[in-house]
């Protein structure tokens, strides 16, 4: 139940609270369990979009690896693996703006093989949907789809000029249609005021995801974002880890990439206060932390694993 009105006034006013008060209220709403979910990049590179930070775009001269959709054995071993490190949710990820129709039903068939291992819950990161594809990914067995609003609607623009939050927006109302769980989070420090960072809070609150990804901002050379190392702290990214929880108590926060840029000391004071559940292992173009190191972490915090 909300103890707060969810208006960007009183959420600004809880972020600007002592920070270990403002952790102690983000807690009330903490589960006593953390879950694990794991991914396979499954096509890299190539993409046709321009979003400023991103590696896997075309635009900019990265020098990253690309190459097409991997095979089906693949996948599965990779999902496996990672189910032997307490990964309950496993995410087939591609570049590029949409599905290509030239692999969507490959795609497909990744997911299904992903839905006859046991005890391991199939998830899809592939972009920009048509209502066809969101009625074929339900059809598969998908369980979970990912899709970020990366930023506010206000600050978009300054993110991306090649599509639009709307129709980030309108792929998680297709997921939702199609009776299918939503994965839909942001990207902090990419330039982002503090206002900015509570409408994202309040914007997820209409979206109302299972699942809110907090990916912290890694900088790529050669991308326009290479020199954003100081647009936010580790005070601010707590701030803003907690405001999110409050305002989605019920969604799921969750570790991705640039966890690392949080101390220690700071990633236990989150999962301690408003953060419920951790990508574990390499991310999509940079890396993290590895399973054994995780499963170290929330053993020691006394917590439960998923």
């Amino acid at each position: 139940m909300q103890t707060v009105t969810l208006t960007k006034e009183n959420l600004l006013e809880l972020y600007k609270k002592d920070l270990d008060e403002l952790l102690k209220i983000s807690s009330k709403y903490l589960k006593d369990e953390v879950e694990f979910c794991s991914l396979v990049n499954a096509r890299n590179g190539k993409c046709s979009q321009n979003c400023r930070y991103c590696a896997q775009s075309s635009y900019y001269r990265t020098d990253i690896e690309s190459y097409p959709l991997i095979d089906k054995e693949t996948v599965r071993k990779a999902a496996i693996d990672a189910k032997k490190h307490h990964v309950t949710r496993f995410a087939v990820v591609t570049s590029g703006k949409s599905p290509d129709e030239s692999d969507f039903d490959a795609i497909v068939d990744l997911i299904k093989e992903l839905n006859k291992i046991d005890g391991l819950k199939s998830c899809a990161s592939i972009g920009i949907l048509t209502d066809e594809q969101a009625k074929k990914l339900a059809e598969s067995g998908l369980k979970r789809f990912h899709h970020n609003i990366n930023t506010s609607r206000s600050y978009y623009p300054e993110v991306c000029t090649t599509h639009s939050w709307d129709e980030r927006l309108n792929t998680c109302k297709l997921v939702r249609k199609y009776g299918m769980e939503l994965c839909c989070g942001v990207i902090l420090g990419m330039g982002e005021s503090i206002e900015q960072r509570v409408e994202m809070a309040l914007e997820l609150a209409e979206i109302h995801p299972d699942s809110i990804p907090i990916n912290i901002l890694m900088p790529i050379e050669h991308t326009p974002f290479e020199n954003y190392f100081d647009k936010i702290d580790e005070e601010n990214i707590l701030r803003t880890l907690a405001i999110f929880k409050i305002a989605n108590p019920e969604s799921i926060l969750r570790f991705c990439g640039g966890r690392m840029r949080l101390s220690e000391e700071n990633q236990i004071k989150a999962l301690n206060s408003c953060v419920e559940g951790i990508l574990t292992g390499n991310y999509l173009t940079t890396t993290g932390k590895s399973p054994e190191e995780d499963i170290i972490l929330v053993k020691k915090l006394s917590k439960n694993i998923k």
